[in-house]
């Protein structure tokens, strides 16, 4: 049955249809890179209406179909007698109210990232002039208990002035103006976790002069470049 289809004999509109395949194909790329394992993560995407469309609780992510999406309101309650969402939807919740810029949420465990908090390595440095330029660095969210109203408290400092944060021992929280953009700072947090793994295995890192971050962020503002900035705005640098 096409995505036409489908979405005929269930009644959706073409922006459901539509959000609801993409989170699919969403869940299908993380799966394949390894951000997500098993059941993990949670993947979810605001309609025009103001509700959410969310992966259910207990599923592999990476095996989806459309019709198997939780469709919740902004205070979690399932709507359209659909699945059970995610434990973990608080998260996503939490992120809508606090950036209505916001469009998807990725909720994933990409490994080199959550190893690096295991070690207590500071993914928001600057060291790398891409992610400078671009999302400035990943702030660290304190433990919170999953399953837990702690959990969505841990992030909201951070959500408000920052797309990507690693929680501490657990996992990444990337948001985006669509679910590829969300996907995309994704796959920029595990790629610099990667680069920070494995210069800790050789070596000492050493971040660059606040003179030359400086002169990247002049770069930024000449390119015309305005989506949210950790370095300019100061989200989640810890204090000397």
């Amino acid at each position: 049955m096409s995505l036409e289809e489908l979405a005929h004999s269930r009644g959706w509109s073409d922006e459901i249809a539509r959000l609801r395949h993409s989170i699919c194909e969403i869940g299908k790329l993380c799966y394949a890179k390894g951000f997500i394992v098993g059941a993990d993560g949670n993947i979810s995407a605001r309609t025009s209406d103001g509700t959410v469309l969310i992966t259910p609780a207990g599923a592999m992510k990476g095996f989806l179909q459309p019709e198997q999406l939780a469709h919740v309101d902004m205070q979690g309650r399932v709507i359209d007698n659909g699945p059970r969402c995610s434990t973990e939807t608080g998260i996503h919740l939490v992120s809508y109210r606090e950036r209505p810029d916001v469009q998807a949420v990725l909720h994933c465990h990409p490994p080199h990232a959550v190893a690096l908090t295991l070690a207590g390595i500071d993914m928001q440095i600057p060291v790398i002039p891409e992610i400078i330029v671009t999302i400035g660095g990943i702030p660290t969210a304190p433990f919170g208990t999953p399953g837990t109203d702690e959990l969505p408290e841990s992030i909201r400092a951070i959500v408000k002035c920052s797309d990507t944060v690693v929680m501490q021992n657990h996992g990444s929280v990337t948001l985006g103006s669509n679910l590829l953009d969300a996907f995309k700072k994704l796959d920029m947090l595990e790629h610099t976790a990667k680069i920070l793994w494995l210069a800790h295995c050789v070596g000492t890192v050493k971040p660059l002069a606040p003179e030359e971050v400086a002169k990247l962020l002049d770069t930024r503002r000449k390119l015309g470049i305005r989506s949210v900035n950790t370095l300019e705005n100061q989200c989640g640098v810890k204090k000397p």
